[in-house]
């Protein structure tokens, strides 16, 4: 399965699993989501019959929220069953409604405290190459995230360590919980200003696969971390969902749900 299949078959599965279960967040999600197609389909070393592999890349996914995503890619590609992920976020079932580890193969960390996964990624990726494993790890933030001094202190942490096995992944969709970046706190221009602390920075389209295969495959060699910010939209694939903050915390019901899945299958028929 290429990553555009992949993505829109994901986008399908996260879109039942939140009708299902009346979660939130399934904006944040789809903007994340061909992020993440790419990433396992062209991009990370992993095994899905032995997820402790010492060697696998690691992902960490610090935007929590956006679970059901990373949920559907590891069931897509064959780390569990398919049917797990009809008990996403009901009572007893090891989905829940944050990203969690706990009995998970393939997740790498249970995240949903902004700020905290990246900087777990940071130390990871410290640890890889201090014990010379050619493993890398990358992290997957969203723009509330940026907000963060514990953002900022990995930026200047991995640039201390020249961590060039380490990538930052910015889901820049402009949007968070509360409102626009712009109204909320207004980051300005992050690749600016994450590359004068030391950073090779890209910025780019985050929902063009093409785009993101580019940008992964990148060799700077100048042993610095890599920050690659995603412009994304909030909700893609789904044209009410998207730039919509309400879909940041409502679940498609009724008629909602009817029109997300009929534009999904017209994606599908048009490919």
């Amino acid at each position: 399965m290429n990553s555009q299949k992949l993505a829109l078959q994901v986008r399908k599965d996260v879109l039942e699993m939140i009708h299902r279960s009346h979660a939130s967040h399934i904006g944040s999600a789809f903007s994340v989501i061909d992020i993440l197609a790419v990433l396992y389909t062209y991009i990370l070393k992993y095994d899905t019959t032995n997820f402790k592999w010492k060697d696998r890349d690691r992902l960490i996914l610090s935007k929590g929220h956006a679970g059901s995503a990373l949920y559907a890619i590891l069931a897509e590609i064959g780390f569990f069953n398919k049917s797990e992920l009809d008990t996403y976020y009901m009572n007893g079932s090891k989905l829940s409604g944050h990203i969690s580890h706990k009995n998970v193969p393939g997740v790498e960390f249970s995240t949903g405290s902004l700020g905290h996964g990246v900087c777990v990624a940071t130390g990871i990726a410290l640890a890889l190459k201090k014990n010379q494993n050619k493993a890398r790890v990358f992290a997957i933030v969203g723009d509330g995230e940026t907000n963060e001094g514990s953002f900022w202190e990995t930026i200047l942490l991995a640039n201390q360590y020249n961590l060039d096995n380490f990538f930052i992944i910015i889901d820049r969709n402009h949007m968070q919980a509360m409102g626009d970046i712009s109204q909320v706190l207004e980051t300005g221009n992050l690749d600016e200003k994450i590359k004068s602390f030391g950073w090779n920075t890209l910025t780019i389209n985050g929902n063009d696969h093409k785009e993101l295969l580019a940008a992964f495959k990148t060799n700077f060699c100048n042993c610095k971390p890599t920050c690659i910010i995603a412009n994304t939209i909030k909700g893609k694939g789904v044209s009410f969902m998207e730039n919509q903050l309400l879909w940041h915390y409502r679940d498609p019901q009724g008629e909602f749900y009817e029109k997300a899945k009929n534009e999904l299958e017209c994606l599908d028929n048009a490919k």
